[in-house]
C-alpha cells in the first residue's frame, strides 16, 4: 500500500512548481492571479523574426554630424595668460631688452614669470598686470610703454610655457595625469589620444566630463565609429575627463548551456549568436531549442520590467535570426530546459524517496512473516 501511494502521489505531481530547476513559460498568462506577477501586464513578450530585427532592432546607418557650437568656439579661442605660465618678449633691434635662451637655458628657464601676483617685471615698463590678458593685450601695452624710450618699438610676446591651466584624465587611459591648456584648442578627443588612447578594459561609451561640479557623459563609440562630432567637446582649465571600465557592461548567459557565464561587451557590438558560442552552445542533451530568450530591462516609464525575446531556434536556420539580434548590456540570456530533461529531473529527486520506502516495505513483510 505504501509504494502504491508514493506511485499515485508521483503521478499526480504536476505544474513547473513541482518540477526542478527555473524555466520561462510559454504561456504568458501564469499569473497565479497576483496582478504583480502577471506576465500579460508586466512583461512585453516579442518573438525574434526577421521582421523584428528589421523593423524594432536595425539601427540606422551611421552618418557623420558636424558640431557648429565646436567650430565656433575653436575659432574664438584666444589663450589668456595666468599665475605661472612664462612669457618670451621680443623687442626687435633692442637685444639689451630681450634675454636669450642660450645653449644652456630654455625659452622657458629665461622667460618672464607670472608671478602669483599674476604680474611680471619688464625693463622701463616696471611692473605689469598680465594675469587675465591674451598675449596680443599684453603686446600692445608694452608697445606703448616702451614707446616713451624707444621710437616705433617692434614688440613680440609669446607663451615659453603653459604652466597656469591644465586637465586631468583619469580612469581606462593608457597614460592617464595631467595635460596643459596651451594656445592649440584642445578637445576632448585630441586629449584622450594624447594619453595613449583606450585601454582594453575601457567601456567607450560611458566618459564623464566634470566641469565646475557638473557632469556630463560622452560617447567615444558614437564619435569614433560613426563621426558624431557632438560628443567631442572643448575642453577649459581643471576639466576632469573620467573613462569608464566595461565591467558593467555585461551579458548575462544561463541556463541549459555548455558553461553558464558573464560575458564583457568590448568595443565591437556582441550578437545573440556571439553570447551562446562564448558559453558552450546548447547543452544538447537538455535544452529546449524553441526556448531561448533575452531578457531585457523595459525602458524607465514604459510601466513595464522587462521585455522577453523568444527565439525558436528548433530549426537550426533560425540561428541566422541569432546574429543579427544584437544584445545591450546587462541583458540576460536564458536557455529552458526540454519538458523531458525537466521530468527526468524531478524523478532522480524522488526515486531515492520511492527506493527506501519500497525495500522498507519489503523488510517489514519479512519481519512479519
Amino acid at each position: 500500500m505504501k509504494v502504491t501511494y508514493v506511485l499515485l502521489l508521483l503521478a499526480t505531481l504536476s505544474g513547473c512548481a513541482a518540477i526542478p530547476g527555473a524555466h520561462i513559460p510559454f504561456d504568458s498568462s501564469d499569473s497565479e492571479g497576483d496582478d504583480i506577477y502577471n506576465l500579460e501586464e508586466q512583461v512585453d513578450i516579442y518573438a525574434i523574426t526577421p521582421k523584428l530585427i528589421a523593423k524594432q532592432l536595425a539601427r540606422p546607418e551611421p552618418h557623420p554630424v558636424l558640431n557648429e557650437a565646436l567650430d565656433a568656439e575653436m575659432q574664438e579661442y584666444d589663450y589668456v595668460v595666468n599665475r605661472g605660465d612664462i612669457l618670451n618678449i621680443t623687442v626687435w633691434d633692442h637685444p639689451e631688452l630681450t634675454i636669450p635662451a642660450g645653449s644652456d637655458r630654455s625659452p622657458s628657464e629665461a622667460g618672464n614669470w607670472v608671478h602669483s601676483d599674476g604680474t611680471i617685471f619688464y625693463p622701463y615698463v616696471g611692473e605689469l598686470h598680465v594675469a587675465g590678458l591674451k598675449v596680443t593685450e599684453i603686446r600692445d601695452i608694452l608697445r606703448k610703454r616702451l614707446a616713451k624710450y624707444i621710437e616705433s618699438p617692434q614688440v613680440d610676446v609669446t607663451v615659453a610655457a603653459f604652466r597656469s591651466k591644465r586637465v586631468y584624465l583619469t580612469g581606462e587611459v593608457t597614460s592617464p595625469g595631467t595635460q596643459p591648456i596651451t594656445n592649440v584648442p584642445l578637445t576632448l578627443l585630441e586629449a584622450i589620444t594624447k594619453a595613449g588612447g583606450l585601454t582594453a578594459a575601457a567601456d567607450w561609451t560611458d566618459v564623464t566630463l566634470t566641469r565646475n561640479g557638473n557632469s556630463a557623459r560622452y560617447s567615444l563609440r558614437d564619435l569614433y565609429k560613426q563621426g558624431d562630432i557632438r560628443e567631442n567637446v572643448l575642453l577649459r582649465a581643471n576639466d576632469i575627463v573620467h573613462v569608464s571600465r566595461n565591467d558593467a557592461a555585461k551579458v548575462f548567459v544561463l541556463g541549459e548551456v555548455g558553461s553558464p557565464k558573464s560575458l564583457n561587451i568590448g568595443r565591437a557590438e556582441i550578437t545573440l549568436a556571439e553570447a551562446l558560442t562564448d558559453a558552450g552552445g546548447f547543452a544538447q542533451a537538455t535544452a529546449d531549442a524553441s526556448g531561448v530568450f533575452v531578457i531585457r530591462k523595459a525602458p524607465e516609464g514604459s510601466g513595464k520590467i522587462a521585455r522577453v525575446y523568444q527565439l525558436h531556434a528548433s530549426n537550426a536556420t533560425a540561428l541566422v535570426l541569432a546574429d543579427q539580434f544584437k544584445l545591450e548590456p546587462r541583458d540576460i540570456v536564458y536557455v529552458t530546459a526540454a519538458p523531458i530533461a525537466r521530468w527526468n529531473r524531478l524523478i532522480a529527486q524522488i526515486l531515492p524517496t520511492v527506493q527506501t520506502v519500497y525495500y522498507g516495505s519489503i523488510t517489514e513483510r519479512e519481519l512479519t512473516d
